[in-house]
């Protein structure tokens, strides 16, 4: 007896755009999501109303409950995750990853983080001019002069932090990874805005503004990352 003709309707594959759209949108969505967070605490500063609300009580609250043991530590975690130290320790890290492990992708793609995260932050801390807080409210009256927002310190160890939990967990595919280096970065985030906080260097607007744009260069970097295969070089020269 004859067997029946089949009825299965083969299903049209979504196209090389289409592919390509989707490989792109987890990275598309987080640069949207930190664009449109950052600009919700920008309408805030320029409104003065909402979290900008709490600037300054958090401000003055701080500076008025300093200890030394706390300043001292406070102060060392600023200082690393400053202009000096950061970019010497993010080169002397990338150039040992390259060595030890012969591919110069992911190294790469750090680097480019940080340099763009810089750029963004340097950029609007132009445009905004927001002026620092007070001097009187500083931990060391003076020593920070830049415009105040964004926080570049928060937003260079947020995009380090980031960036390096995406690599780990992309390249490592395991959840103990990615739980652990969420945990790490969210940990150092908190603690290096809370320093400029604590210290009087920024308000609570700076910090979260620095941390929203971190989330942008991430998803730029998701989209670099993960860019169509077929325009990657081959693996060996990566």
């Amino acid at each position: 007896m004859p067997e029946a003709p089949s009825t299965q309707v083969a299903r049209p594959s979504a196209s090389p755009r289409g592919q390509a759209l989707l490989t792109l949108l987890p990275g598309a969505l987080l640069v949207a999501l930190g664009i449109g967070l950052f600009a919700g605490v920008l309408d805030a500063v320029d409104e003065q109303d909402d979290v900008w609300l709490v600037d300054q009580p958090v401000l003055e609250w701080l500076a008025d409950n300093r200890v030394p043991w706390l300043t001292s530590i406070a102060t060392g975690v600023t200082n690393t995750f400053g202009p000096t130290i950061l970019p010497v320790l993010v080169a002397v890290g990338c150039g040992a990853w390259w060595a030890v492990s012969k591919r110069w992708r992911d190294p790469a793609l750090l680097v480019a983080a940080m340099l763009l995260a810089v750029s963004v932050s340097t950029a609007i801390k132009a445009l905004v001019g927001r002026p620092r807080p007070p001097e009187v409210s500083m931990s060391v009256p003076g020593v920070e002069t830049s415009a105040s927002f964004p926080s570049g310190h928060t937003i260079g160890a947020a995009t380090l932090v980031l960036v390096l939990a995406y690599l780990v967990a992309r390249s490592r595919r395991t959840w103990r990874a990615t739980v652990v280096w969420a945990v790490v970065s969210v940990v150092v985030i908190v603690v290096v805005a809370a320093t400029r906080l604590y210290l009087g260097y920024h308000f609570v607007t700076d910090v979260l503004a620095g941390a929203c744009l971190a989330i942008a260069v991430l998803g730029v970097v998701v989209c670099v990352d993960r860019w169509p295969a077929q325009d990657r070089p081959p693996a060996a020269q990566r």
